[in-house]
């Protein structure tokens, strides 16, 4: 009976093994390009012929049913060619490579897949091939006669073995529960370099890398209104009169001088006070922290938000990779964390224009789960929460359930060159939505302690996996499936994925694996022009090896030298900001050589520099002007149900009431009007606003009461749930900074007003409890982020560049009179920092190699968010909305952002020969031809003063006055 068993388990494995031999992937008939299709794979008992022909040298014989062509190329080529007429085709070099044949779902457009490698330099652990043939078949030898080779869908070389190769069928005894994802019969060949799993092809799961894309632009938290104040605005009753009499004694021209040396920008806080009195606190919000951990204040417009709104499912861009909590959905049914990374030739781009012929979108689909990593013990009560929240990073942590002791951990840190993964005793899985074709065990250690597993992808990516162990055994992966491989024990460690590019990048990853960054320390300085800044990476794990982070084009170009010579040839694409290079560093430093000092509240221009003088017939000119605009009734305009639309009008009554003292010279004007300004600003100063201001515990921060009042989350444009915050406050600190300019003696009764907004936006130090640091400017990506506390597919976004810039000036400027000098250069270098990271990526010339080639004719990006850039507005798609958000307001700094190169391009592109004066109508004329003043400040002039000027052509929250002086400044006017 003993004999008996033995018989039938001998029977039962090669019948087994000729199974696997016979079975056959049904051809992907609708494959048309380079994404893979998602189909099912039942087993077909087809013969299959290989045809085996030698490259790298003259060939005279080949091996096939039929004879193949001959090769003499000298250029060594692994692959398979599925489409050669005389059957698949494989082609080696001298020593052959190991091969995958189940290569017919590869996404190559060719319908060819890379052959994996040459006989590795170390020996490895081959723990899974989709292939079929035991590691002990050879390919014959190629100086025989021709003859027909047995259909094996792989052919292995094997080394040199003094052992026999031993043969088994193994059924795993994982108890998991794995849902739909079943455990198979596995053959196992073993030899002492390593050790092949073979698993049948029906396998349960479905294998996907096409994604998902979600074209449509979000419209929760927005308001669809145009951002302009459209309302007719009527011509005063009477003149102003300049009653007011200057106060002996006052300095016409205040000083402004701050040390242009600054040793750390970034240390103190601009206040510990609570927010002032006439701030009602509360400690609700209508958006719940779900599953937040952390106490005290919470970045809000954060790449990590997406943790702790709506689900918890959509996905976080660290850039080049996105991470998403599955929640055993998707393509992997994993309950762990999915990491992805999507190819140039994935994105996803809309129609063309007819005009520019530039594609009107272009977006990366989400929901690829490549790799996951995840544990036994999660399932359905699993809880995701989030603790350790930085202005860079965030610590995720994965429970069995909501009270339960985290199972993994994952420190997620902008630019992180792994995903890490930290267990403290579970059992890992390793899962995928795209197929396992070869899971393979290096059998020498990347580094003393780290094991090293190779994973090559359906889709014919393949990803790197080290595991650390700190305590316990090392990490010994079980193949279960085609998409899933478990720990046979609990781990102690971390565990790290990257992405492969290459071969060389393989070695670089093998030198920086078992360390990785938890966060970051923000620092930096001023000496002059010259702006540096610096990220200090918080390292665990191993300590003597390097930080492994990504950095983007506009790093890479203001890297200082000992920086840039640890950058490597490591590259990956990242969403919306081009290709990314891993950097082996534990710091960063940037520097910026010219920082705006001589910028200030008069127009400049990088040839002019500021400009104050005018013609004696020019400032007659603009003074009438001037005169009927400053009689206006600032109350009215400025009483606004919106903190947005209320800050740009009290900003445009500041820019006229400045010109009026510092460009025309009447001072007794400029303090009449100033006074009533001042008494416009007292209503929100002192609370008194349609919307008053409420300080919230919950987020930590100030924000309109429109949505606890009226219960609408888009009310002013979401500002209730922290959407736009250093647009809205920004013009409020600019018209604070020019009223303290014109009247230093109004700074201490307002300062801590002013330094409220100032903080809740751009707090720089955790030493402030009240806000937390860095609400909008991301120093990571070089620019701010608008969106708030709204859960969205594609991550963080942000419509209006240049208001994004005229923020940063509001905080240099109210920084220069209020002698704040810290506040004033991380102002200075924050405007140095934009200039060049928006002409990467929001703005477009035709020497532009950042954005796709096919999207750089729009100009402007549109809306840019984490994952797509779309040429459009929330409020219109008319050209001059789209280009026009990116134009307004026009200040001092402008030209210093939006180049004349870039101004021109565009301007040819969309608005020359007349069209701009034609076809555009209400506030946005005067916006376009405002910014063509820049490029061309006399025909500028000429518009603005033309007889057929009409006051509709100005947005509320624009002056003519400030177009007619900054157009005259710098046309020598």
């Amino acid at each position: 009976m003993e004999r008996m068993n033995i018989k039938m388990k001998f029977l039962f494995v090669w019948l087994t093994l000729l199974q696997v031999v016979l079975a056959r992937p049904p051809p992907d008939e609708a494959h048309g390009g380079p994404r893979y299709r998602p189909r099912s794979r039942p087993w077909h008992q087809q013969w299959r012929t290989v045809t085996v022909a030698v490259q790298g040298q003259a060939a005279t014989t080949s091996y096939s049913t039929s004879a193949a062509p001959s090769s003499t190329a000298s250029k060594r080529s692994y692959s398979i060619d599925f489409s050669s007429p005389g059957g698949w085709t494989a082609l080696y070099p001298q020593k052959p490579p190991v091969v995958n044949s189940r290569a017919a779902s590869s996404s190559s457009a060719e319908q060819t897949i890379q052959v994996i490698s040459e006989e590795p330099a170390e020996p490895e652990t081959t723990l899974f091939s989709d292939d079929t043939t035991p590691i002990g078949q050879q390919l014959p030898d190629t100086t025989s006669s021709e003859e027909v080779i047995t259909p094996t869908p792989e052919v292995t070389q094997t080394p040199e073995v003094t052992q026999p190769v031993e043969t088994t069928t193994t059924q795993p005894t994982s108890t998991t529960d794995l849902g739909d994802i079943n455990t198979v019969s596995v053959i196992t060949s073993v030899n002492p370099s390593e050790t092949l799993q073979i698993l049948p092809t029906d396998v349960p799961i479905e294998s996907t890398n096409t994604g998902t894309v979600a074209t449509d632009v979000p419209s929760s938290g927005y308001v669809t209104s145009q951002p302009i104040i459209t309302s007719p605005i009527p011509t005063p009753t009477e003149l102003i009169s300049a009653t007011a009499s200057v106060p002996l004694g006052q300095p016409s021209t205040p000083s402004e001088t701050v040390s242009m040396i600054v040793p750390n920008i970034f240390a103190a806080p601009i206040s510990t006070d609570p927010p002032p009195g006439k701030i009602p606190q509360r400690k609700d919000h209508p958006a719940p922290r779900i599953g937040i951990r952390s106490s005290g204040p919470i970045g809000t417009n954060k790449f990590y938000n997406n943790f702790f709104l709506g689900n918890q499912t959509s996905p976080s861009y660290l850039f080049p990779y996105s991470v998403t909590w599955a929640r055993g959905g998707g393509a992997s049914g994993t309950w762990g964390m999915a990491i992805s990374h999507v190819e140039a030739n994935q994105r996803v781009y809309g129609q063309s224009d007819a005009n520019s012929g530039a594609a009107r979108y272009y977006i990366n689909p989400i929901g690829i789960h490549s790799v996951c990593l995840s544990a036994k013990e999660l399932g359905p009560e699993t809880a995701l929460t989030s603790d350790n929240l930085t202005d860079f990073s965030s610590l995720v942590s994965l429970r069995p359930s909501a009270n339960a002791q985290p199972t993994i951990q994952f420190p997620l840190v902008q630019g992180a060159g792994f995903v890490t993964a930290i267990y403290n005793g579970g059992q890992p899985l390793v899962q995928t939505g795209i197929f396992f074709k070869t899971v393979t065990r290096a059998a020498k250690e990347a580094k003393d302690g780290v094991t090293k597993y190779k994973l090559h992808l359906e889709d014919g990516s393949t990803w790197l996996v080290y595991a650390y162990h700190t305590k316990g055994e090392a990490l010994n992966l079980q193949v279960v499936n085609n998409g899933l491989a478990q720990s046979t024990r609990p781990f102690y460690g971390i565990v790290q994925v990257a992405k492969a590019s290459d071969g060389e990048s393989e070695k670089v990853y093998d030198q920086a694996c078992g360390t990785y960054a938890t966060g970051v320390d923000l620092s930096g300085g001023v000496n002059g022009k010259t702006g540096t800044y610096r990220f200090g990476f918080r390292k665990q794990g191993m300590y003597q090896s390097p930080v492994a982070q990504f950095a983007l084009p506009h790093h890479l170009s203001s890297f200082d030298d000992a920086t840039r010579g640890k950058v490597t040839n490591v590259k990956l694409q990242t969403p919306t900001k081009g290709v990314a290079y891993l950097v082996l560093a534990d710091s960063w430093t940037m520097t910026e050589t010219e920082l705006p000092t001589d910028i200030g509240f008069l127009p400049w221009s990088p040839e002019a520099g500021e400009v104050k003088a005018l013609s004696s017939a020019t400032k007659t000119f603009i003074k009438n002007v001037a005169l009927q605009e400053v009689s206006q009734d600032m109350l009215q305009q400025s009483d606004q149900n919106s903190m947005y639309f209320s800050g740009k009008a009290l900003a445009k009554f500041a820019s006229i009431i400045l010109v009026i003292r510092d460009m025309l010279g009447d001072e007794a004007l400029a303090v009449t009007a100033l006074n009533q300004l001042k008494q416009a600003f007292a209503r929100f100063a002192e609370n008194k606003q349609q919307f008053p201001l409420v300080y919230e515990g919950a987020w930590g921060g100030v924000v309109s009461s429109a949505t606890y009042v009226t219960g609408n989350s888009g009310a002013d444009f979401g500002n209730s749930y922290y959407n736009d915050h250093h647009f809205h406050y920004g013009y409020f600190i600019l018209t604070a900074a020019i009223i303290g300019h014109l009247d230093p003696s109004w700074i201490p009764t307002n300062k801590a007003y002013v330094n409220m907004l100032v903080r809740d936006v751009a707090n720089p130090s955790t030493a402030d409890q009240y806000f937390p640091t860095w609400r909008n400017f991301d120093w990571y990506h070089g620019h701010s982020w608008a969106h708030g506390l709204f859960d969205t597919l594609d991550g963080k976004d942000q419509e209006s560049s240049s208001e994004d810039t005229m923020a940063s000036y509001a905080l240099k400027m109210w920084g220069t009179v209020s002698g704040d000098q810290d506040l004033a250069a991380r102002g200075n270098l924050m405007l140095a920092v934009q200039a060049r990271s928006l002409n990467s990526y929001y703005l477009y010339t035709e020497s532009n190699t950042v954005q796709p080639a096919n999207f750089i004719g729009n100009k402007v990006a549109g809306i840019l968010f984490e994952n797509k850039v779309d040429h459009t507005t929330y409020f219109g798609t008319n050209i001059e909305y789209v280009q026009g958000i990116h134009m307004l307001p026009l200040l001092p700094h402008t030209p210093m952002v939006r180049k004349k190169q870039f101004v021109r391009e565009e301007w040819d592109a969309y608005f020359s020969g007349g069209r701009a004066e034609r076809e555009v109508t209400g506030g946005w004329k005067g916006i376009l031809m405002g910014n063509y003043g820049t490029i061309d400040p006399r025909g500028g002039y000429e518009f603005f003063s033309g007889g057929g000027f009409k006051g509709e052509w100005l947005d509320g929250g624009a002056s003519l006055t400030w177009y007619l002086a900054y157009c005259a400044a710098l046309g020598g006017l």
